[in-house]
């Protein structure tokens, strides 16, 4: 747990700040997301991985007039560059560069044939995307020392060389162009808006001169808003790819979550609409869309990478601080949700939000868990991890099968929350068009009974 607090308040809060620091702080800007993104006509560079260095010098040098020049002497209409996994979200929230898919859409990619490049740092590359591109003309180019896979081009970047670097790269790639074959890109994407970091969520809610949390937490005391899910992480090949991502996000929106996403999820759902304004406001609870509404977002918030988790748990401690949300982030109405993890990152993530106080459940059964019939260790190490941490932390982890599982759990530690805090119970029918006579009543109230009234006894007193 120590450990896990050093990764997360330590090296992937500093990483996230660094990254801001050199790249730019996010902030909302239109996007894409899906295969469709790919272009028929132009050189198609796809960059993979989760180092935002490499990625956003090649965004830099695909919009040099050398290289656009080189392209087009290629027969191509330009470069068209896209993203895969985290690397796709650092430049779509930075820069608006689209998301070709995530985790399990890699080698999809080079199926269409489109794609003349593909640009890998470390983690979540397949290795097996040198033998598939084997099959096609796409280049597969490492670019890590940590990462040198048989039969991919190699060409280490070197922060001191990093234009030119990445200017050769591109270049491989548009001289790879002849060698395309038959093409075929699937008609399918969808419009988002990603870049809540944070800072912007302050700056939204009060602009430049009343930034601040308060708005939100009176959403949430009010019940207009029930609580908060972070819904994070991998897609995993054994499950139906994005299933459990759109399926707990949907619902929960249903039930007025407001819901906050990074990495692979979030590609996930801006690939089923919910990261685009109006588009998914037909799908969310009427308090929940009234606040949509109001400060114009979409029900879902993109807020990065997996390296920005830390910034859903600056959020959750902006909210208490703010106040009227208990002491500590374990006792805010919130939930982590990492409904199909993968990777040994996903359990060191979701170790420190348990750390730090936060109820997480994980898909897919425990990896400690026993097997047969003598199991006493297995059972309490997996008790531990539930009844023991959150005696100590309060945070828990939690290993589930069933998506709706997570959502019944999922709402009912919301709904235990809220309670303890002394706020109204959850009911939608006091917001959005049914809940239009229910506010007339209330402002025939003395003050004091009003405010009472909306945001019980705890704010009462």
């Amino acid at each position: 747990m120590r450990t896990s607090l050093a990764d997360g308040w330590g090296g992937s809060m500093i990483a996230t700040d660094i990254s801001d620091i050199l790249f730019g702080t996010p902030a909302p800007v239109l996007g894409e997301a899906n295969l469709g993104v790919l272009k028929d006509d132009m050189v198609n560079v796809v960059v993979h991985g989760h180092e935002p260095t490499l990625s956003q010098v090649v965004v830099a040098a695909s919009q040099d007039p050398e290289i656009i020049a080189y392209a087009k002497a290629a027969g191509a209409e330009g470069i068209s560059l896209s993203g895969i996994c985290c690397t796709a979200n650092e430049i779509l929230m930075r820069q608006g560069i689209p998301a070709a898919g995530n985790f399990l859409q890699q080698e999809l990619a080079i199926l269409t044939g489109a794609v003349e490049a593909m640009v890998v740092d470390v983690q979540c590359i397949m290795q097996a995307l040198v033998s598939l591109a084997d099959d096609f003309h796409t280049k597969i180019i490492t670019t890590s020392p940590k990462v040198r896979i048989k039969g991919a081009t190699h060409i280490e970047f070197d922060e001191q060389h990093a234009l030119t670097i990445a200017k050769d790269i591109l270049k491989e790639a548009i001289d790879n162009y002849a060698n395309r074959g038959d093409v075929r890109i699937p008609d399918y994407k969808n419009s988002l808006v990603p870049g809540f970091s944070h800072e912007y969520i302050n700056y939204m809610l009060g602009g430049s001169y009343r930034a601040s949390f308060r708005p939100l937490n009176d959403a949430i005391m009010s019940g207009r808003i029930r609580g908060v899910a972070a819904i994070v992480g991998c897609t995993n090949p054994r499950v139906q790819h994005d299933a459990h991502h759109t399926t707990i996000t949907e619902e929960l929106l249903k039930q007025d979550v407001l819901v906050v996403e990074t990495g692979c999820s979030a590609i996930a759902t801006a690939k089923a609409g919910f990261l685009l304004g109006d588009a998914g406001l037909d799908r969310v609870g009427p308090g929940l869309r009234e606040v949509c509404e109001t400060v114009g977002i979409p029900p879902v918030l993109h807020m990065g990478s997996c390296v920005d988790n830390t910034r859903i748990l600056t959020v959750l401690t902006q909210m208490v601080e703010e106040g009227g949300l208990g002491d500590d982030i374990n006792e805010v109405p919130a939930v982590g949700i990492a409904p199909e993890w993968m990777s040994e990152k996903a359990l060191a993530i979701a170790t420190y939000c348990v750390a730090s106080g936060a109820y997480v459940m994980m898909g897919g059964s425990n990896p400690v868990e026993g097997r047969g019939d003598k199991v006493p260790d297995s059972v309490l190490v997996a008790d531990y991890f539930d009844s023991g941490w959150e005696e100590l932390y309060g945070g828990k982890l939690q290993f589930l099968d069933d998506p709706q599982e997570m959502i019944t759990r999922t709402l009912d530690h919301i709904d235990a929350k809220r309670e303890a805090l002394g706020l109204p119970a959850y009911d939608p029918t006091q917001f959005g068009t049914s809940g239009d006579a229910r506010i007339e009543e209330l402002e025939l109230l003395p003050f004091e009974e009003r405010r009472a009234a909306m945001y019980g006894q705890a704010s009462a007193n």
